[in-house]
């Protein structure tokens, strides 16, 4: 199972409101010295009393409305997850929790608007035709801001105690021994090997409440919200607002901490749910009564996959590791790269890796090879059969040079080593092009170069071109791609090995039609033939290798490229990460 680092956010997350409310020092609130400082001071006169009654029916209506929104909502969104598989699990208290956090979040939406000194002199004069007793109600913009606070805090108080209660919850089927469906779910991550596939976050004994509260995204946040909702209320007491208006003021400058909180508070994704291929092996409601048979032959229920994509892993020969993630919601072009994060192994190392998957596929892919203590780490953790397979956090797609060679008549593709990666992609997509008869290509040859020191990297790289070679073959379109391999390690073994099999139809190192060339290429040769062979076309050349070999085929490029620009021409692209 995976994560995507595109995070998403929550629904319980913040829809932030009041852009450009910025906090002013208001006239309205009461100065240091407790005097009235203008027109608006109505906390002490005998009007606040009436302007709470007057606002009264539009405040309990509003209330009515809000409640049901949330009973609408969480009964379309949240009733698959509460009374299906989160039942035996939290019981009601998911729905307090959840209930609370839509009355929350709507009235946070809401605390800002009335202290909004533009939008209620654009309200005063677009209302300017309304009756009076419509206007009078934007008067009363403290005590609505008042009341929303005071919601603020009492829907606060129910979502932090429905949380207590979920924990105990949590704790309970976590080591309950009864074979009960609570117990089994809360073992999935052991019972899948993935220790990504939970549902139950208390996965060991000393995740204490204390220890989940202070180590998650969603427990920091939840107490920095807290402690910034206390200060604001308690400063705005009316004894200190009077006696301490500094204090008060500075205080209520927090809002911005508190809204930042809420807005990332959902990320940590304490209570989960099933993904979308889940729910169509595994109903909450069709399966959640046959438990015991989740994964038997005869039964049409799977065990239950909560958050993170599916994933697949290969192992490809001298150590390579490719890994297929599942593509719900990932758009990709040729050529684009990703960083990679696996927290096991360091928290803060995000490592570049190019897709190796086409654009036309149901997966994105990267191949991993070792080349240090990261990559090593990583390949190990996957090899270990017994242990859970690791997280893994991706962040991108990001574009490179390599997404324009579908723009280029004639595309030339060198890549030196690993730098072979950035045009899996494309040579994949070229071959689900010729397959799906795509009309608008606009590039009419690819000539490809590999240049490697050692044999193993071929291995892993030669089914792909084995499949465009048969492809091409089958198209009538063998002059379409063009590729050169070039082993720059000499091994006396295998040159004399090549020597006497020479006469052979494939290729001994490779297996493909293309015989292998020892030594590097000779960039002037390959250059001018490239023109000959197209005297009136703009070719690409694309590089993802060292800086020398940069520095040579930048120079061919000026060199071969024609003076008059109806004829060929060279440009030069590189690949940086």
């Amino acid at each position: 199972m995976w994560k995507c680092k595109i995070f998403e956010m929550s629904r319980e997350n913040l829809l932030r409101n009041g852009a450009g409310c910025l906090s002013q020092k208001h006239s309205e609130c009461d100065s240091a010295e407790g005097e009235n400082t203008g027109p608006m001071e109505e906390p002490e006169t005998e009007n606040s009393g009436a302007a709470l009654f007057t606002a009264l029916p539009d405040i309990v209506s509003h209330c009515g409305r809000q409640v049901d929104w949330v009973r609408g909502h969480l009964l379309d969104d949240e009733r698959e997850a509460a009374d299906g598989l989160f039942s035996p699990l939290l019981q009601s208290a998911l729905a307090w929790a959840r209930a609370s956090a839509r009355c929350l979040n709507f009235n946070s939406t809401l605390i800002l608007l009335p202290v909004c000194r533009n939008l209620l002199s654009f309200l005063r004069g677009t209302c300017s035709f309304c009756r009076h007793a419509l206007r009078k109600q934007l008067d009363h913009n403290l005590a609505f801001h008042k009341l929303v606070a005071y919601m603020i805090c009492l829907h606060t108080a129910i979502h932090i105690i429905a949380h207590l209660f979920n924990f105990e919850h949590y704790s309970r089927s976590r080591w309950a021994t009864d074979g009960s469906l609570a117990s089994i779910l809360s073992t999935l991550s052991q019972q899948e090997r993935d220790e990504d596939s939970w549902i139950n976050p208390i996965q060991s004994p000393n995740m204490t409440v204390e220890y989940v509260t202070f180590t998650s995204i969603t427990g920091v946040t939840g107490v920095i919200i807290t402690i910034a909702l206390v200060l604001m209320v308690t400063s705005a007491m009316e004894f200190i607002r009077r006696s301490y208006f500094e204090v008060f003021w500075y205080t209520h400058h927090i809002f911005i901490v508190y809204f930042i909180g809420l807005g990332i508070h959902g990320i940590g994704g304490i209570v989960r749910g099933q993904t979308e291929e889940s729910l169509n092996e595994s109903h909450p409601h069709r399966c959640a009564e046959f438990f015991e048979q989740w994964d038997d032959h005869d039964s049409h229920c799977k065990h239950p996959r909560f958050e993170g994509l599916p994933a697949e892993v290969v192992m490809h020969p001298f150590k390579v590791l490719e890994l297929q993630m599942s593509k719900r919601g990932f758009i990709m072009e040729v050529g684009q790269y990703i960083f990679v994060n696996c927290p096991s192994i360091s928290y803060l190392e995000w490592h570049p890796f190019t897709l190796t998957s086409a654009p036309e596929e149901d997966f994105f892919s990267i191949h991993i090879r070792v080349v240090g203590d990261w990559t090593e780490n990583l390949i190990r953790a996957f090899e270990q059969q017994h242990s859970p397979i690791p997280r893994i956090e991706v962040d991108g797609p990001f574009g490179t040079v390599s997404e324009d060679v579908f723009q280029y008549e004639v595309a030339v593709l060198v890549g030196a080593g690993i730098g072979v990666i950035p045009f899996a992609s494309i040579l994949k997509s070229i071959w689900y092009k010729f397959r799906h008869a795509d009309h608008n290509l606009k590039t009419q040859t690819i000539y490809f170069f590999w240049i490697c020191r050692e044999t193993g990297a071929f291995a892993w790289f030669s089914d792909l071109l084995a499949s465009l070679e048969h492809e091409m073959e089958e198209l009538g379109k063998v002059d379409f791609l063009n590729y050169r391999l070039f082993l720059t390690g000499w091994d006396t073994n295998i040159a004399g090995h090549a020597a006497l099999n020479f006469d052979k139809a494939t290729d001994i190192l490779t297996g493909l039609k293309q015989k292998t060339s020892f030594g590097r290429p000779m960039w002037d040769n390959e250059f001018s033939t490239i023109a000959n062979a197209h005297p009136k076309s703009v070719v690409g050349v694309f590089l993802c290798g060292p800086q020398t070999l940069a520095k040579s085929l930048s120079k061919c490029c000026h060199q071969y490229s024609s003076l008059d620009p109806r004829k060929v021409q060279f440009y030069f692209n590189k690949e940086n990460f």
